[in-house]
């Protein structure tokens, strides 16, 4: 996993839980702690992080994913604004991570592992993502699409209708934008 993942962690926690926070997590998750945002690093140290954050808050694994990938959204507007400026609203938005983003986050970081999504529309105008990566952070991707919504402005909806940690092939969201 590319370092820039760990510093919007690093960024998120200490915004939110002061400067402290950050080092003792390291120390508590066991793990190296020195991430650069170019350097690529264990995806185990990733999930030691949350997993030790989700028992230090008493949430799971998934929330303290969605609540990083939501708090990280702003950060990632600031850094990378030329990305969110073409779109007018968070679908929009989703939509182009395939097209735009990623490509763009691949020749910024050489040799990032993108997750890839598939993306549809049901009749009830949800938008349907299906979701698949060998690191299986579907939270973190539901926190990115709360994340594009507070962003735009927008309310959001989401439900998680099969997911690869409990065995399905893909992770399919149902996510719905209220007019």
């Amino acid at each position: 996993m590319k370092g820039i993942v760990f510093n919007l962690l690093e960024d998120v926690v200490t915004a939110r839980h002061g400067p402290d926070a950050w080092p003792d997590l390291i120390d508590a998750a066991g793990v190296g702690g020195a991430y650069t945002s170019l350097g690529s690093y264990p995806d185990d140290d990733m999930v030691a992080l949350v997993n030790t954050a989700a028992a230090v808050l008493v949430q799971s694994p998934a929330d303290v994913l969605r609540w990083f990938g939501r708090s990280a959204m702003p950060l990632l507007a600031t850094r990378f604004a030329h990305l969110f400026a073409s779109h007018t609203h968070a679908r929009s938005f989703v939509g182009s991570v395939n097209a735009i983003i990623h490509p763009e986050v691949r020749k910024l970081y050489s040799g990032a592992g993108c997750p890839h999504f598939h993306f549809s529309d049901r009749e009830d105008g949800a938008l349907i993502i299906g979701y698949h990566s060998p690191r299986r952070l579907c939270a973190l991707a539901e926190g990115f699409v709360l994340g594009a919504s507070d962003h735009y402005g927008e309310t959001v909806a989401i439900d998680h209708l099969a997911c690869m940690s409990q065995g399905q092939p893909l992770c399919r969201l149902a996510v719905r934008w209220p007019a």
